[in-house]
Formats: C-alpha cells, sequence, structure tokens
C-alpha cells in the first residue's frame, strides 16, 4: 500500500476568509484533519479557523494534546505520541492535513513535529502550504507598514529580558512581538522610558470574529490573551 503524505497547512491568522486556495483545496481532498490542541475535548484556534469549511461527517478529526508546559519530557512524549498516531494514518494510505494558525513554518506547533516525522518516519512524503502570519494581519488590521526601502525589520518573542528588548528596538524600524501577554507591564515600561508608546500598538486574535485592537493606556495589567502582538514603527 501507498503510503500517505502528510501536509501542514497554515492556515491564516484567525479569519477563514484568510486561508490560501490551496489550504482550502487540501482540506477537501484530505480524509484525516489533524489540529494541536491543549486540552482533550478541546478545539484549538487552528480548528476553529476551518471549521466552516469541514464536514466532520466525512472526515476523520484527530485532535492532537499539546500540553502548555516547558517541561521537555512531558513535550517530547507529546511529539512522540503525536508522530506515531500520525503515522498510523499514513501507514493506511490516507493522506493528513495537520492545521496550525498562522505560516507553518513560522513559530507554529508544526515545526516541531516536522523534525520529528523526518526522523522518525523518513519514509514518509512531507509538504509545507504557506499561510498568511499573525503579523502580516497585525500590520495589515492597524494600517501600519512593516517595511519599505531599506527598513530594518524583527519579528520575535517577547522575553523577561529587558536589555535584550531593549536593543531589538533600537536596531530595528519596526518590531513584532509575539508572547507579549506574559511580559506587557515590563514591555509598557521599557517603552515608555524609550519615549515610543505613542508608536506601539497591540492586537489580540488579529482578523477573528474574537480580534481586539487595544489603546495603550489601557494595556497596563491587562489579562492578554496568548495570541496578542505588539507591534512597534518608529
Amino acid at each position: 500500500m501507498t503510503i500517505g503524505k502528510l501536509y501542514g497547512l497554515g492556515v491564516g491568522p484567525g479569519d477563514p476568509e484568510l486561508i490560501t486556495v490551496k489550504a482550502f483545496r487540501k482540506l477537501q481532498e484530505c480524509p484525516v484533519i489533524a489540529y494541536p490542541k491543549k486540552l482533550r475535548g478541546s478545539k484549538s484556534y487552528a480548528h476553529r479557523i476551518v471549521d466552516v469549511y469541514i464536514n466532520p461527517a466525512e472526515k476523520e478529526m484527530l485532535g492532537l494534546v499539546f500540553p502548555m508546559t516547558k517541561d521537555e519530557e512531558v513535550l517530547q512524549i507529546a511529539w512522540e505520541k503525536a508522530a506515531d498516531e500520525i503515522y498510523g494514518y499514513l501507514a493506511e494510505g490516507k493522506d493528513v492535513a495537520f492545521v496550525t494558525e498562522g505560516d507553518p513554518m513560522l513559530f507554529s506547533t508544526f515545526i516541531h513535529l516536522l523534525g520529528l516525522m523526518k526522523t522518525k518516519y523518513p519514509e514518509v512524503p512531507i509538504e509545507t502550504v504557506a499561510g498568511i502570519s499573525s503579523f502580516n494581519g497585525s500590520a495589515n488590521r492597524l494600517g501600519i507598514a512593516l517595511a519599505e526601502g531599506d527598513d530594518h525589520v524583527a519579528m520575535i518573542p517577547a522575553t523577561e529580558n529587558m536589555e535584550q528588548m531593549r536593543q531589538v528596538i533600537e536596531s530595528h524600524d519596526a518590531i513584532v512581538f509575539i508572547k507579549v501577554a506574559k511580559v506587557i507591564d515590563e514591555m509598557l515600561d521599557l517603552l515608555d522610558e524609550m519615549k515610543l508608546l505613542d508608536k506601539t500598538h497591540v492586537v489580540t486574535k488579529v482578523t477573528s470574529d474574537e480580534e481586539v485592537i487595544w489603546n495603550t493606556d489601557e494595556l497596563r495589567g491587562a489579562d492578554l490573551n496568548y495570541l496578542s502582538c505588539m507591534v512597534v514603527r518608529k
């Protein structure tokens, strides 16, 4: 039996209309749709994006649990289990579409799985389908051009190392920070000190029906969703 093909589908930042024609076609063609989730019985953000395009009665839905933890041992067990489950379908000759928000090759859930599949099951054919990232979505929803001419742009996760964040901001014309929720107050302090608060914008769940575009004076102490981007444009 011919082994199935694994597709890593980028399904965009939140608006179902922002998935590509190719991603839509693969959703229709693949008999198995895999999606990441934090807890058993829950739906992922990526799953909700593509819900409108999927008839569950016609597909095998494979929810893969990836716990929100930094424990490498726990994560490795989850990744190994996910790879084995996916391979079970591929070995039956079924193509599997793994959906991930944004782009599959940019800060995505699919990247680690891709490396593991290549190592553990090298015979599996794999194709990734590009998607619109939250960086692109945020810039467009905010009406902010990230770059033109010789501008320097950075796209990085925000960390607690404010000196590093300062260096990144100082050396670029535009910066998009992801994972900013956990350090929002520290980032605001830094940007205030650098006199860049008026150049700072934050958007949560961009382009989705749950999108929130924040005023900077409302951000301090706010309970930001994990899916929040901060755009600093000098």
